[in-house]
């Protein structure tokens, strides 16, 4: 995957959607849809993009072929599937993905991308937009996914978010240290505080919506759930449904949306010690207040983030250097 997509501007951006429309319904712009993806392929075209057809898909299982066991190959429900289709031309949707998503590629380079369709007034859209444009696309503490492009269809009042498309696993197969692991956290940290400070609560964080490009770069993705407070100092949630729910939200009480953060920051951290391996004692203490039952004695994330830079530097350089105990 190529890094300097990082630093990358989102091409043809379009102005900030507008919801002075007196007959805009909130509900139904945060639902998720299901877009007729054919619909799109020439507009997808114009921006330098196509999606996937089963050419392509025969053409990557052709390739895993060659390198791999052709009877574990030929079992795969995918390789099966995709053999049965006779149209190469057409799209051919991924069974594993929503139907708001499709993969496809940058016809200039290959780039592999992820699209996401949205609704043009959702909350999402505001969200990826404002992380996604400068100046705050250029801040070092934003580890937002890539986006490449960002395409309005007016018409039919959806986006299409083109991001670059990143793995979710964690750690690869080649041995890592704790010194990159704990790096891979710093980033997820990071960027719930450069969130916060810019009056963004994610509300769904989670491994699963953490990517990597495999250079030592992490990502957060799907802001599906997250909004922008611009008037609360203190927002208030209110029937939470995100994937890491924190006991004030399990007793059904409003809870505050940054403290909902602090508590499913330490569920990642916890879930990423265990996928990995790693028993690191200082971070259990790191992570203990942000657990805490009342949501009002765990700490903000900025705090985090200081006492994590606390509790690495008193870390040695021996230990720093351990290798991953699952990546053997």
């Amino acid at each position: 995957m190529r890094t300097r997509a990082w630093v990358q501007e989102p091409e043809h951006l379009p102005p900030s959607p507008s919801s002075s429309d007196s007959s805009f319904d909130e509900d139904e712009a945060n639902s998720r849809i299901t877009p007729h993806w054919a619909s799109y392929q020439n507009t997808m075209k114009i921006r330098g993009f196509r999606l996937e057809t089963v050419r392509d898909v025969k053409e990557f299982y052709a390739n895993y072929l060659h390198h791999h066991d052709s009877d574990l190959a030929t079992s795969h429900s995918g390789y099966l599937r995709v053999c049965e289709r006779r149209d190469d031309d057409a799209l051919c949707p991924d069974a594993g993905l929503r139907d708001n998503l499709f993969r496809g590629f940058r016809v200039r380079d290959g780039t592999k991308v992820m699209v996401k369709a949205v609704h043009l007034q959702s909350r999402e859209y505001e969200v990826i937009r404002l992380l996604s444009t400068p100046p705050l696309r250029h801040d070092p503490m934003n580890h937002t996914i890539p986006v490449l492009d960002l395409i309005e269809v007016v018409d039919d009042d959806i986006v299409l978010i083109v991001m670059e498309e990143w793995s979710s696993q964690l750690i690869t197969d080649t041995p890592c240290c704790m010194r990159l692991f704990l790096s891979a956290l710093r980033q997820c940290i990071e960027h719930a505080v450069f969130m916060h400070k810019h009056r963004i609560a994610h509300l769904d964080i989670s491994l699963r919506n953490l990517l990597t490009d495999y250079n030592g770069h992490y990502a957060y993705i799907d802001f599906e759930l997250s909004r922008r407070y611009t008037r609360m100092a203190k927002p208030v949630v209110y029937a939470y449904r995100g994937t890491e729910v924190p006991p004030e939200c399990e007793r059904g009480e409003p809870a505050d949306a940054y403290k909902i953060d602090v508590w499913a920051l330490a569920v990642l951290i916890l879930r990423a010690c265990q996928l990995t391996g790693y028993c690191i004692p200082e971070l259990m203490q790191l992570i203990r207040p942000m657990l805490h039952e009342d949501p009002n004695h765990r700490p903000s994330i900025r705090y985090v983030l200081q006492a994590f830079d606390n509790m690495v530097s008193m870390i040695g350089d021996h230990r720093l250097r351990a290798t991953c105990p699952s990546s053997h």
